[in-house]
């Protein structure tokens, strides 16, 4: 289980965006012009924002209702760590990314960890889109389920927010956008999209600091420890991570999600602003004028997840977890019956912009036959 620490909440300071858009880019030419360390740079990254005719080229390829069968439903089996249905999910997703046209580096770390349960076996998966570009935008999630023993409840606990539709959604932005993230890796050889699917996630028997988190604590301490780029001396893979975004708790209705670290307060109002642009074009589905998924003025409790390994360390954090959590979390009902087909399919469109916005990388936009006319 995850557990929640109060935090103080904080007043959010409100200027006007024209006078705070100046001042972004007067401090960002500043830093530029006196050649900051590329490990600062993520910290005055400026996104892109989309045309409309973009918006609508990049979300044409999207489908829920592929993503459900294609990657979803193969997901819905439990898959603790070193369970079958945790192998195959494994192998659904390393095929899936295999098989794209943009090209992705994936790599296993594959370790063993004590348990309350004796040693297990754990496998993260990290793909990368560009292993030579030194910063990266990471999304991640966890693809295990939590052990119920069988002698407890005698039926399969499927986990379907918790964590397969994060999951789902992650490969469904990657093959959705593999044109635009093929031209993004040819054009941009600094900045690149990683994704990590951790292990581990959930306790096997009860939350403690040793019993949670396997895979994300293996894999921040690795990363610290591998020099990036390549044959560095005093720079390693956490380096350069610009921005971790862990999705979790992902499919039920309505999700709101809240702010954690104000250090990241702007990539949460970036994600509040698409939703609002795509809103506006009618690109999503059940979504009421008071509707609104993410909420960068209000602060929310602290949450022990995949993050805080990474935190920990100087990593910058955007935790996309809805508060309150999902009314079946940990329970049976936990399963595809109950997933709100409308909010994925939102959040899916909200994300694939965003990660496109991020990059910097323009879709390319069908030509009207009447302008060659």
């Amino acid at each position: 289980m995850r557990r929640e620490e109060a935090s103080n909440t904080m007043s959010a300071r409100r200027h006007g965006p024209a006078t705070m858009r100046l001042f972004c880019v007067w401090v960002t030419l500043i830093h530029l012009a006196a050649g900051i360390p590329w490990t600062q740079e993520k910290l005055y990254h400026r996104a892109l924002t989309l045309s409309q005719d973009e918006v609508s080229a990049a979300l044409s390829h999207t489908s829920l209702d592929q993503m459900w069968q294609r990657d979803l439903r193969p997901l819905l089996v439990t898959r603790y760590p070193g369970s079958l249905g945790g192998q195959e999910v494994q192998e659904h997703i390393k095929t899936t990314l295999g098989s794209l046209g943009a090209g992705w580096e994936v790599t296993l770390d594959r370790f063993r960890s004590m348990t309350p349960y004796g040693e297990l076996p754990f496998t993260n998966i990290i793909a990368t889109l560009n292993p030579s570009a030194k910063r990266r935008l990471v999304l991640a999630c966890h693809h295990d389920s939590k052990y119920y023993p069988p002698q407890w409840h005698g039926k399969e606990f499927h986990g379907a927010t918790d964590s397969a539709v994060p999951c789902a959604m992650m490969l469904e932005l990657v093959r959705a956008l593999d044109e635009e993230l093929k031209a993004q890796k040819a054009s941009s050889p600094d900045l690149t999209l990683q994704l990590i699917f951790f292990d581990g996630e959930e306790a096997l028997f009860r939350w403690t600091p040793t019993d949670s988190l396997y895979g994300s604590r293996h894999l921040a301490h690795k990363m610290q420890n591998t020099p990036h780029p390549a044959g560095a001396t005093d720079t390693n893979q956490l380096h350069g991570m610009d921005l971790l975004v862990l999705l979790d708790l992902i499919g039920a209705p309505s999700p709101r999600f809240g702010n954690q670290f104000p250090s990241t307060t702007r990539w949460l109002t970036k994600l509040q602003n698409i939703e609002k642009r795509l809103h506006s074009m009618n690109q999503l589905s059940d979504h009421a004028t008071n509707v609104e998924y993410f909420w960068p003025d209000r602060p929310v409790n602290h949450i022990e997840d995949d993050h805080i390994p990474f935190l920990n360390r100087g990593v910058q954090v955007l935790h996309l977890i809805p508060s309150p959590f999902p009314s079946v979390w940990h329970t049976f009902d936990d399963n595809e019956q109950n997933l709100d087909r409308a909010s994925i399919e939102n959040l899916n469109k909200i994300l694939q912009i965003f990660v496109l916005e991020y990059l910097n990388a323009r879709p390319t936009v069908p030509t009207s036959p009447h302008t060659l006319l």
